[in-house]
């Protein structure tokens, strides 16, 4: 049986991937801060579709965190789905340098650590993957959290052309407007929004699991983002960069 570690495990996206693989029959361990709420999620998952769920409290913006995570994939896993973030409501220039760092921490630093603790054991079998969590942010320059997910859409891109075993994987995932926790936890006013951006967790799960079986290197789910990442990439950056400030006004 095929194992998978999710980090953010609990909630939104990355709880639609714990039902997903669940349901794909995967064991899971699955990672976050919250002990309890963790163990009530691997129970659930347990009950309803009788997979082992390894629990693995973690905060993945401190050292400590990210070793237990590191240690634990070093022990091998067949995916690894970095989904652990965090986003702000307010513009850097107005938010402490300390948490930006935090979020580089989550976003970068605990992505590499735990990409390079887990892609030796998946290589050497010659199948499985990484999917990093990034965002459609990362096609736009609005502060330190666009920034992070360009990142990490750039640093799967180079990971997925550099290793040589064809049934190994590193893809990044770029999600629109997901209904989830992630902007009420940001006290992000979402009210402008237009209804038809928003997508479904479990939708954006299946289509980033469709596009990691064919190899592709980044997935933006659902077409409409797809229009927009692609005007993204091919107008003048000056241009983004004014739309983005925009938006973010």
């Amino acid at each position: 049986m095929p194992t998978a570690l999710i980090t953010g495990a609990t909630a939104g996206i990355g709880a639609a991937f714990a039902r997903r693989l669940a349901a794909d029959g995967f064991s899971l361990v699955l990672v976050a801060r919250d002990e309890k709420r963790l163990a009530a999620t691997a129970a659930t998952l347990h009950r309803r579709y009788g997979v082992a769920c390894e629990t693995l409290p973690a905060d993945l913006s401190v050292d400590k965190g990210v070793s237990a995570v590191e240690d634990r994939l070093r022990e091998g896993v067949d995916l690894l789905v970095n989904n652990a973030g965090f986003g702000r409501s307010a513009a850097a220039l107005e938010v402490p340098v300390a948490d930006e760092v935090t979020m580089l921490r989550v976003h970068c630093e605990a992505v590499l650590r735990l990409t390079m603790a887990a892609l030796p054991a998946i290589r050497a079998r010659g199948r499985g993957g990484v999917i990093n969590v990034a965002s459609v942010a990362a096609f736009f320059a609005h502060g330190t959290y666009s920034a992070s997910k360009a990142w990490v859409v750039n640093f799967s891109e180079s990971l997925a052309t550099q290793i040589p075993e064809r049934r190994v994987r590193v893809m990044a995932l770029c999600p629109g407007f997901v209904r989830t926790e992630f902007h009420d936890r940001a006290s992000i006013d979402t009210s402008a929004i237009p209804g038809f951006l928003w997508l479904s967790a479990d939708r954006v799960v299946d289509a980033a699991m469709r596009d990691f079986a064919r190899g592709l290197p980044v997935s933006v789910p659902d077409p409409r983002y797809k229009m927009i990442v692609a005007v993204a990439r091919y107008v003048p950056r000056g241009v983004v960069a004014r739309v983005s400030a925009i938006i973010g006004r």
